[in-house]
């Protein structure tokens, strides 16, 4: 490829493809069986009137709030609005509690004064060890709140504390992140499938 005389190894068919090789590959019957179980608890939660509270840092927040958008307006189809709320999203409350306290406790605090049984912390980590996660994390399994964990590389810290560990084995950041994306519309198509009238 060249662009103003310069000469560059890059390939644009040989980048995307070397993703979705990698995709094809991380997306094993085990990995599916715990999107499957995912499914399941998120809906089981929100048929039951519990919420989501997602949370991740960079492009995870941006996930989480993409996950929360999708999910209170609509994803496919006409629904009812889906209980979510993005934990990363109240610059008010992230620059406050973490100038004044820690940014490792930004999500636990937010769980524990928000959370309560019935509902999901859903986290979001490619490596599986950021620790404002596992601390929420932790915050909710003392609740008595479920987890659920969309994990990279192997699950880190947060696999052990994820009722459902959905982990994404590859070490690539941009290719985990590229299967959560795929991931969390999937989760989105089941939900639509739950709670669409006559769909």
């Amino acid at each position: 490829m060249q662009i103003s005389g310069l000469t560059l190894n890059f390939s644009v068919e040989r980048e995307i493809g070397t993703t979705l090789a990698a995709l094809q590959g991380a997306f094993t019957k085990d990995y599916l069986s715990s999107v499957e179980r995912g499914a399941i608890l998120l809906a089981e939660a929100l048929a039951a009137g519990g919420k989501l509270l997602i949370m991740g840092n960079g492009g995870s927040a941006a996930d989480a709030q993409h996950i929360a958008a999708e999910l209170i307006g609509r994803y496919k189809s006409e629904r009812r609005g889906l209980a979510a709320i993005a934990l990363t999203t109240d610059s008010s409350i992230l620059t406050a509690w973490s100038n004044d306290y820690s940014y490792e406790t930004v999500f636990s605090r937010q769980v524990e004064s928000l959370a309560k049984p019935g509902d999901v912390v859903w986290g979001i980590s490619t490596s599986g060890n950021s620790q404002n996660v596992v601390r929420a994390f932790e915050s909710a399994r003392a609740m008595g709140v479920h987890t659920v964990g969309m994990l990279g590389r192997d699950g880190g810290k947060l696999a052990g504390l994820s009722d459902v560990a959905m982990v994404v084995p590859l070490a690539a950041t941009d290719q985990i992140q590229a299967a959560h994306l795929l991931t969390y519309h999937t989760l989105c198509a089941y939900l639509d499938a739950v709670f669409t009238p006559n769909a």
